[in-house]
């Protein structure tokens, strides 16, 4: 199991790299070349950002990307869930449907409580925490 996937790990550090320009205005270019990442996934990373409304586009020439919002206010849960759909740690399925046990399944519960601590973290932990740590 994957806790953050690649596409949510590129978004991450696209807004990250966004943001240390502060409200410099950043070409999909210039994020390929600092981030050295594939440019056609990264375009497709930044138009779902900016979809999302955390990131501003502007087109033509001296054209590119500023966030939207501060990066004290994205949590790293909201760009996981954008990009990976709710945090869950398990589907209790069994057969491809719901497991029969499912309203008094012992390691439901317990999985449950981890899963509430694991989205509460995550909750915590900021785009700006990320660039505080990094220096």
């Amino acid at each position: 199991m994957k806790l953050i996937t690649r596409n949510t790990d590129y978004a991450i550090r696209a807004l990250c790299c966004i943001g240390e320009k502060k409200q410099e205005v950043i070409s999909a270019d210039q994020l390929v070349k600092f981030l050295e990442m594939p440019r056609p996934f990264l375009r497709k990373i930044l138009q779902t950002l900016n979809k999302e409304g955390l990131l501003n586009s502007s087109k033509g020439k001296g054209g590119g990307f500023t966030l939207a919002i501060s990066l004290e206010k994205i949590s790293l849960i909201d760009v996981m869930k954008i990009f990976q759909g709710p945090i869950r740690l398990t589907e209790h399925k069994f057969k491809k449907s719901d497991c029969p046990n499912i309203s008094d399944c012992l390691l439901k519960k317990k999985i449950d409580e981890i899963e509430k601590e694991v989205i509460l973290r995550l909750k915590t932990i900021t785009l700006e925490s990320l660039l505080i740590n990094k220096k």
